[in-house]
């Protein structure tokens, strides 16, 4: 009986699982860049405050890179998502697209592409980007309902009773007895790990480890995979394929290897 029991708890983990995944949906804070990768200058033709306002519309909690962001947010970044608007012009016809990214800078969603045929920059492109938000409905902030979590308990209920009677099958089976006991092998604490994740920032990045916390905020140089570590009095630069941070902790110098995801 005991056997049924920790399998039938194994199936409704299963479902509670599923039924609680977090989806685009669930997802209450975004980050706009105020630099986009196309433009020279921060905000230029209101493109980043546009974006925040229109997405403010679908419910989110918006804010700019440059803002200051509520403490749970900045405990936990991997609570919001990355919008960033990605030109995609042709000649006579201005073109772009609205892309949502995690904290680990991973593609998630893309809108359709907004077109705007203006040969004014500023018009065109704000024009180009409310297209774009256009296709954005579905993209809404709601957190999870209970209703989700009634209806799989429901279907769960349904279930139990073939399930029991399937397991009760499986446990009439002669089984090997095990000689030896398991060996059960602590699992390492991944807080040490040295791999680092790069978020966008305006002028650079942040990089973050699987806590999710905030490790280094670096800046660009005009030396190709070399960045200055804000406020470490250092440098993080690439040799081969190991990223070295170098930097001062009071008179001492510190060096530290990383394996850094862009």
């Amino acid at each position: 009986m005991k056997k049924i029991v920790l399998v039938l708890f194994l199936i409704a983990s299963n479902y509670f699982t599923f039924g609680q995944e977090k989806s685009i949906n669930n997802y209450e804070f975004i980050i706009v860049p105020e630099l986009f990768d196309f433009l020279k200058e921060p905000n230029k033709y209101q493109t980043s405050s546009l974006t925040k306002f229109l997405l403010k519309k679908n419910g989110f909690t918006v804010f700019l890179d440059s803002e200051e962001y509520p403490k749970i947010l900045k405990k936990n970044p991997c609570m919001g998502l990355t919008a960033v608007v990605v030109d995609k012009s042709s000649l006579f016809k201005t073109k772009v697209a609205i892309e949502l990214r995690d904290c680990f800078n991973k593609l998630i969603y893309t809108s359709k592409e907004g077109v705007s045929g203006l040969k004014d920059y500023k018009q065109g492109f704000q024009e180009a980007i409310r297209n774009a938000h256009t296709n954005m409905n579905d993209v809404r902030y709601e957190v999870l309902s209970k209703k989700v979590v009634v209806d799989v308990v429901k279907e769960i209920i349904v279930k139990v009773p073939v399930l029991i009677e399937e397991v009760k099958e499986v446990s009439t089976l002669e089984l090997p007895v095990l000689v030896k006991p398991l060996k059960v092998t602590p699992i390492k604490n991944t807080n040490s790990s040295n791999t680092l994740y790069a978020q966008p920032k305006e002028n650079g990045f942040q990089l973050v480890n699987l806590i999710p916390k905030v490790v280094f905020v670096i800046v660009n140089t005009g030396i190709k995979n070399t960045f200055i570590i804000r406020d470490k009095n250092g440098i993080l630069y690439k040799k081969d394929t190991t990223w070295i941070a170098e930097f001062y902790e009071g008179n001492k110098r510190v060096v530290k290897e990383y394996s850094i995801k862009f």
